[in-house]
């Protein structure tokens, strides 16, 4: 698939003028286009090639000469569930633009969780010199659901905090730097039952949909903390609630929800055991930054008539 003179490669949601120069220096000859929305030049849309952004179902049906559609974002459930997994066009996301920070965002919440961040918030504003012993994460075992780029990046920090790191994927098989024992989907229990923090860094598919339920909340300590950060609905939502209001688990540092934005009368927002972030934890410039870079990278692959990087499995969903 290489880059014809004059083809249409229509680009949304990229405002800076040096990455957009960027853009076109990665593709010679075609004719790139910036929209904020795709829908707003219908004219352009019908004739690209080569589409980045978010296309929704109606977008597809006008793109009648689409075959390469670029996500800006590393997770693409919302993109599959929008017409994609069936259209014939290939897909690359932006998967690992992100890990960096999510991993950031991850020992956050377990710090705010482990040392009750909370309540000495609720200190300040009260003015109260309140002291108190608090937990650390030296000696701690800290299950990572998903050993992808997040998962993997979130390991080697652990590791720099004296952590003893377990993770859980598909392929158990594969190389997992950082981290001591890898487990296979079917060990999920076992994995929850030694962690005494589990973090979620999988993507949203078919297999991970609902896949922290009733069951797996009871194969956790009690003492256990649990951190939602890639996907909603990964977690289901009415098992964690009942978990953190029936003592099942210590408490949940919850980025991603079932639910965004998280509804205002959510119980979430006020358990005093839960830390609540707006699905945050990876916009950073630097994301942003990187997410370009990936798409750059594969315009010039395109153009040498390379293999594009980031490929999505659709099957899969990820």
């Amino acid at each position: 698939m290489r880059v014809s003179d004059g083809e249409v490669i229509l680009v949304s949601g990229l405002p800076g003028a040096p990455d957009r120069e960027r853009v076109r220096a990665a593709a010679p000859g075609a004719q790139v286009e910036f929209v904020d929305r795709l829908g707003e030049r219908p004219d352009l849309l019908a004739r690209a090639v080569v589409v980045a952004g978010s296309p929704g179902p109606e977008d597809l049906v006008r793109a009648g000469a689409l075959e390469w559609v670029h996500s800006w974002a590393a997770g693409v459930d919302a993109a599959l569930e929008g017409g994609l997994a069936d259209h014939p066009a290939v897909l690359t996301s932006s998967v690992g633009n992100g890990a960096v920070p999510l991993a950031e965002h991850a020992l956050l919440l377990m710090l705010m969780l482990d040392r009750d961040a909370p309540r000495w918030a609720r200190a300040q504003r009260e003015h109260r010199w309140d002291r108190f012993t608090h937990g650390e994460l030296k000696g701690r075992t800290l299950g990572i659901i998903g050993l992808g780029n997040s998962g993997l990046d979130l390991a080697a920090k652990a590791q720099a905090f004296h952590m003893r790191v377990v993770g859980l994927r598909r392929r158990a098989d594969l190389p997992a730097p950082g981290v001591d024992r890898v487990y296979a989907a079917r060990d999920l229990h076992a994995l929850l039952a030694e962690s005494d923090f589990v973090v979620v860094t999988a993507p949203f598919t078919p297999a991970t949909a609902g896949l922290i339920g009733d069951a797996e909340f009871a194969a956790m300590k009690d003492t256990a903390h649990i951190v939602s950060l890639s996907r909603g609905g990964i977690i289901d939502d009415d098992a964690l609630l009942r978990a953190l209001t029936g003592g099942r688990i210590a408490g949940a540092g919850l980025d991603a929800h079932g639910v965004e934005p998280l509804p205002h009368d959510s119980p979430f927002w006020d358990l005093p055991n839960v830390v609540v972030t707006p699905h945050n934890g990876a916009t950073t410039e630097a994301t942003r930054r990187r997410g370009v870079d990936i798409f750059v990278d594969n315009l010039e692959r395109r153009t040498r008539g390379l293999a594009l990087s980031n490929i999505v499995n659709k099957s899969a969903g990820y």
